[in-house]
């Protein structure tokens, strides 16, 4: 029986290349990737797992599938990636993807993530760079008002679209030898958003409802540009089997033209993360310290890339017989251990904005279901259903592996409110939820998720979606 689905057909027809005498890199890198193909061809379920691997996850092309943005879908599309390691000990890797979804909304980029490797005692941290052009368009966005008063009856949608051109650093700083570890972050955007009528049939336009007084930004959109600068913070204790997170961030929106939509941002992330046994999941990636990601965990099919993956490869493979040469990065595998571990986190979100200025709202965070960006907050509430400024969240989350199979279960909580002013942003009055579901894993990564979300005053609200990282795994910027 032969297998010859329509998808194979890009990738099969653009490894189809003549190859000269001697051989390049990325030549070798088509060509080994379609031997892999080959499997396709003939039916059986070992070759039904190989294939799919390298479908999804082979380099240097493979398909990418992810949830673009909550209440558009669910993108496929293509990625070509690339990786070098030079002799100076830095390692660069490169991706450019594209994918669409059913109702018309679409992203496309391309990255490129530079990185230096430790070197023995004399350099123990690595420096992060990412460089990014990406473009989005998304069909539907819905809008309820600002505050956290808003009401159902005012459920309107609206069209976003942005392009972000940037660069983002990382340089960690080790204070001693096993002492706290400190990243100065940086950042640099070009934004250039775009606010179109809904085109939802069975929901009004955001201009049916609101105007520029009540939506800031709905009347005119204007190119930014945002530099922010901060600190990340990552200790460990109990010869690291305990990791903190904090990230303290300041953010500049600053407006062309006449400047009416000029403001600043301030954010304070701080996240636990708790085992529930002596070592911490492998899914507990570290964009800000790659050193520590390559060893520990798998970024996703466009990270695992050069040497850094070739011991995580071996370890995943060593209970088969046919490793796969065209995928660098683990197999899909039982965990070969029980996993579990508590996550605990607070976040902070203000804006300011000076007078006669406002904070855009299609820039403001949002809480319910989940954010444009796809992070769940209050996740009982309809997507985007709160929305305004200034943000408070606290979240709490125990996930546990069901056996040794690629496989959680998962628990949450959450608490938080949106506010228009800074003093509306205080302990009392907090929203809550509670969410329950499964993820499934590859690589370490958790890939799939089904949640079902309870306890608001709004009803319940049930979910599936694909993790972005298949999207590609070098850094996304963030939509707001």
């Amino acid at each position: 029986m032969k297998i010859a689905p329509l998808v194979l057909s890009p990738l099969l027809v653009t490894t189809a290349l003549a190859f000269p005498q001697t051989e390049s890199r990325l030549h070798r890198d088509f060509r080994v990737e379609g031997e892999a193909l080959q499997v396709c061809r003939k039916f059986s379920f070992g070759n039904l797992i190989d294939c799919g691997q390298t479908i999804v996850m082979g380099q240097p092309m493979h398909i990418t599938v992810g949830t673009l943005a909550p209440d558009d879908g669910i993108a496929a599309g293509l990625a070509f990636v690339e990786h070098k390691d030079y002799t100076n000990e830095w390692r660069a890797s490169w991706d450019v993807d594209a994918g669409a979804t059913s109702n018309g909304s679409w992203r496309a980029g391309a990255y490129m993530k530079a990185y230096r490797l430790p070197s023995g005692l004399q350099y123990r941290v690595a420096p992060l760079f990412n460089v990014y052009s990406q473009s989005i368009s998304l069909t539907r966005v819905d809008y309820f008002g600002l505050g956290p008063n808003s009401s159902l009856l005012n459920h309107t949608t609206y069209g976003f679209s942005e392009n972000i051109t940037g660069v983002n650093a990382a340089i960690p700083l080790q204070i001693g030898h096993g002492g706290p570890k400190i990243a100065i972050v940086a950042e640099l955007n070009g934004r250039f958003p775009s606010v179109r009528a809904g085109s939802d049939a069975s929901l009004p336009s955001i201009g049916a409802l609101f105007t520029e007084a009540t939506a800031p930004g709905l009347a005119h959109q204007t190119a930014y540009g945002e530099p922010s600068e901060g600190l990340r913070i990552y200790p460990a204790f109990l010869k690291d089997r305990i990791r903190l997170n904090y990230l303290v961030q300041f953010q500049q929106f600053v407006a062309t033209g006449e400047g009416a939509y000029s403001f600043r941002r301030w954010n304070g992330d701080f996240s636990h993360e708790i085992p529930l046994y002596s070592w911490l999941p492998k899914s507990l990636s570290r964009d800000y310290f790659p050193n520590r990601a390559a060893q520990f965990s798998y970024d996703g099919p466009d990270d695992c890339t050069g040497s850094n993956a070739s011991s995580n490869v071996s370890l995943a493979r060593a209970a088969t017989t046919k490793p796969n040469p065209a995928v660098p990065c683990p197999m899909i595998a039982t965990t070969q251990k029980l996993e579990g571990a508590i996550t605990l986190r607070a976040f902070l979100s203000e804006s300011f904005a000076d007078r006669g200025s406002a904070v855009p709202f299609y820039f403001s965070p949002t809480m319910g279901g989940s954010d444009i960006n796809g992070t769940p907050m209050l996740a009982s509430y309809p997507d985007y259903r709160f929305r305004g400024p200034d943000l408070l969240l606290f979240q709490g989350r125990i996930e546990h592996s069901l056996g040794k199979l690629p496989v959680g279960i998962f628990f949450g909580a959450d608490e938080g409110k949106i506010g228009l002013r800074r003093d509306d942003v205080s302990l009392d009055h907090l929203r809550h939820t509670f969410s329950a579901g499964l993820t499934v894993h590859a690589g370490g990564l958790p890939l799939i998720y089904f949640s079902y979300a309870w306890g608001g005053n709004e009803g319940t609200h049930t979910t599936a979606t694909v993790s972005p990282t298949l999207l590609g795994g070098s850094s996304r910027p963030s939509l707001f």
